[in-house]
Parts: C-alpha cells; sequence; structure tokens
C-alpha cells in the first residue's frame, strides 16, 4: 500500500515554487489557484522572502497549491494513483482534493479562507508555538497541562507542539522537562487550540456551500488517525481540526496497521518523511522537493522502487 501524505505550515522556503513553475501547463495553474485562493501564488512562492511567506495567510495556500501542483505531477508522471491520502494539519485540504472529496477550486477557495481567518484570530491575542523534541512523553503532557499550554500537535517520532500565550511558553523553554529541547516555532499563533475557535466558525460558514464527494481513495484524519468514508464527514472533520490537536502520531500508527509499504511526500517536503523515518523504520520514503525527485516516487508509487 503506497500513500502520498502532503506537509503543512513551516515547511516552505523562499522561491520554492520556481522549479514547478517551469512544467507545462503549471504556471497557468498556479494563476488559477491565485484567483481562487485571493492571493499571488506565483509571486509568493518565486519572488516574496522568508517573512512575507510565513504569513499564515499567504503560506496556507502556497503550500497547498504546492502539494496539488506536485501532486498532479506525481500521478501524471507514474500513470498512477496511490493508495491513499492524508496531510498534516492544512495539508488535509489537499489530502481532501487528491481524494476526489473537494474540487481543486472549492479546495483553494477554502484553504484562502481558513488561512484569511486563522491569521485574523491570531492577531486577536498575543500566542504562539514551540516544539518540545525528546523526554518522556507523560512527562511533557503534564508539564503543558500545568503551565495551561496545549499539545497542539502530537507529531510523534518523540516530538510534541506546544501552544499557547506567550508567558507559559516562555517558560517552558527557561524551565523544561529533563530530557527535552525547546524550540520557538515562526508561527503568528496558537494553532489547533481554543484560540483558533473564531476561525472555525467561518471556514465552517464557507464549507457549508461546498459539495463534498466521498473519497476515493484511503483517506486518513488528523483527528484520531481513523479513516473517513463520507465526504461530509471528510469537511466536518477538516472545519473542526482548526482548533483541534493534529494527532499525527495516531495516522502513522495507523499507517502501520493498515500495512503502508511506501510514503510519498508533496511539494514543500521533508517534514513529514523526517518524522516517518524515525516512527516508521524500514518503510521506503521519498520527499518530493523538486520536480528532479518525481522519478524516485513515481517508481515507489508504481511499485518498481519498493
Amino acid at each position: 500500500m503506497i500513500i502520498t501524505v502532503f506537509p503543512g505550515q513551516g515547511s516552505q522556503t523562499p522561491g520554492f515554487l520556481t522549479p514547478w513553475l517551469e512544467l507545462d501547463g503549471a504556471r497557468e495553474r498556479v494563476e488559477q489557484f491565485s484567483s481562487d485562493a485571493g492571493v499571488d501564488l506565483v509571486a509568493a512562492g518565486t519572488e516574496w522572502d522568508a517573512d512575507r511567506i510565513r504569513d499564515t495567510q499567504v503560506a496556507q495556500p502556497l503550500i497547498v497549491a504546492a502539494s496539488l501542483l506536485s501532486y498532479a505531477a506525481l500521478t501524471y508522471a507514474a500513470n498512477a494513483t496511490p493508495d491513499g491520502v492524508a496531510g498534516h494539519s492544512v495539508g488535509e485540504i489537499a489530502a481532501l482534493v487528491a481524494a476526489g472529496v473537494l474540487t481543486p477550486a472549492d479546495g483553494m477557495r477554502l484553504v484562502g479562507i481558513r488561512g484569511r481567518a486563522m491569521a485574523e484570530a491570531a492577531a486577536s491575542e498575543q500566542t504562539g508555538m514551540s516544539a518540545v523534541i525528546g523526554g518522556d512523553r507523560d512527562a511533557v503532557l503534564a508539564r503543558l497541562a500545568e503551565l495551561d499550554l496545549t499539545p497542539a500537535n502530537h507529531n510523534g517520532g518523540g516530538q510534541i507542539v506546544a501552544a499557547g500565550a506567550l508567558a507559559p511558553l516562555a517558560a517552558l523553554a527557561e524551565s523544561p522537562v529533563p530530557g527535552t529541547r525547546v524550540i520557538p516555532l515562526q508561527v503568528a499563533g496558537a494553532f489547533h487550540t481554543r484560540y483558533m475557535a473564531p476561525a472555525v466558525e467561518a471556514l465552517r460558514v464557507a464549507a457549508a456551500d461546498v459539495p463534498a464527494s466521498d473519497p476515493r481513495l484511503t483517506l486518513w484524519t488528523n483527528n484520531d488517525g481513523t479513516t473517513v468514508d463520507t465526504g461530509s464527514a471528510a469537511v466536518e472533520l477538516l472545519v473542526n481540526q482548526v482548533a483541534s490537536p493534529v494527532r499525527w502520531d495516531l495516522c502513522m500508527e495507523s499507517f502501520a496497521e493498515r500495512g503502508v509499504t511506501g510514503i510519498i511526500e508533496l511539494s514543500p517536503a521533508g517534514t513529514l518523511v523526517g518524522l516517518a523515518k524515525r516512527a516508521l523504520r524500514g518503510i521506503p520514503t521519498v520527499a518530493v522537493k523538486t520536480p528532479d525527485d518525481l522519478a524516485a516516487a513515481a517508481a515507489l508509487l508504481t511499485g518498481e522502487g519498493a
């Protein structure tokens, strides 16, 4: 069982879209994505600096656009589709498009709204996120509860992302759990926590009129790592996930239980493959960072590289 996974915010670097735009029809497709999302994604992915593309309302549609562009290039190169898909955080929108739940236009429209709504929610209070690497899991969770911080991302591979107000995040960094490293993340606010409740409602209103088809591929949810069988359930989970923790650890456990034999991460790739190498040792992976990686990914997808 070969699956493709779609990254979340924080994976993008300046100019990463440039080589993808050299593919036939790619620039025109991204221009359409820009119109759907309300962001100039061509300029964002080729010209804008790190600070500008880190802006939530830019980063989210830019990541999803790159993922969809590279997914289309992969399936064309391989003349095949994966057995299943999953996305981390905003990457779930790309996964729903790949699974046929949403059209590309609806997916890009929703991610534009999601990014703007989350940026607005983040601006209302001073919050942030920090990655906690290593240490005893129970001790880390107890320390976060003590500081009124939320474990917003359970990423597996010994990584939990804490989110909440800046003062307790600073306290966590000053007095970390033994055996851990605390790394502040360059994000606008406490995503996947109660602070994002206004964004949930904005996205719910936008999604109410979007038609959702049942998934054509196995589709996992960040909510609890299970698979989703209907389009309506997939969209509801997508909306609620904005203010709920990302359980990527449970997704990876589910991948193992379902007998996944290969994982391909779409652009801007690297983070999820890195987690898989630690938590799912021995399963072949390919990170599709540029078009040069398509041949290896296509070989894995078709069984030639397994």
